[in-house]
C-alpha cells in the first residue's frame, strides 16, 4: 500500500484510525449485543484473524474491553486485563457515549485507570455510540 492509501484507510477504518495493527492477537472482554459490530469486524480485517474471547488461554498483543455503568468495578475489569497483555500491550477500554445508556464518567475512567496502574495515552470516538481509552502499563508508555 502506498502512503496515501495507509493514510486513506486510517481515515476510513477505524481499527486502523486506533492503531491495531496485521497479525495482532485481540482478546475481547464483555462482548454483548450492544457492541458495534462494524468496530469489531474492522479489527478483524487490520489484524487478518478473528478476535478471540474470553476463554483464550494465551496472552493477547492487545484487549478490547467493552465497559458499561452496571458491569461491576471498572478497576477491577482493567486489572483482570491487564493479566490478558504480553507485555506493552494495550487495553482498549469502549465506554458507550455520553446520553447512552450505560455511559461511565470520565473521571471513573481515568481513577480506575490509576488505580489499576495503568496509563490513559489516547481518548476517541470510536464508533457511533462508544468512546475508547487507550490504556498502557507505565512501562509500555515510555516506549
Amino acid at each position: 500500500m502506498t502512503a496515501t492509501a495507509d493514510q486513506a484507510e486510517g481515515r476510513t477504518n477505524p481499527a486502523a484510525r486506533l492503531g491495531f495493527q496485521p497479525g495482532q492477537v485481540v482478546q475481547e472482554i464483555g462482548y454483548d449485543d450492544d457492541c458495534d459490530l462494524e468496530l469489531r469486524e474492522a479489527i478483524e480485517e487490520i489484524t487478518g484473524q478473528d478476535l478471540v474471547d474470553e476463554d483464550y488461554d494465551d496472552v493477547a498483543d492487545a484487549v478490547l474491553l467493552w465497559f458499561r455503568e452496571g458491569d461491576g468495578d471498572c478497576t477491577d475489569a482493567l486489572v483482570d486485563a491487564i493479566g490478558l497483555i504480553e507485555d506493552g500491550g494495550a487495553i482498549w477500554l469502549f465506554t458507550p457515549k455520553s446520553g447512552r445508556d450505560g455511559y461511565v464518567e470520565p473521571s471513573e475512567i481515568s481513577e480506575a485507570a490509576q488505580t489499576a496502574g495503568l496509563t490513559q495515552t489516547k481518548s476517541v470516538s470510536a464508533a457511533a455510540n462508544w468512546s475508547a481509552a487507550r490504556m498502557v502499563t507505565p512501562r509500555a508508555a515510555r516506549r
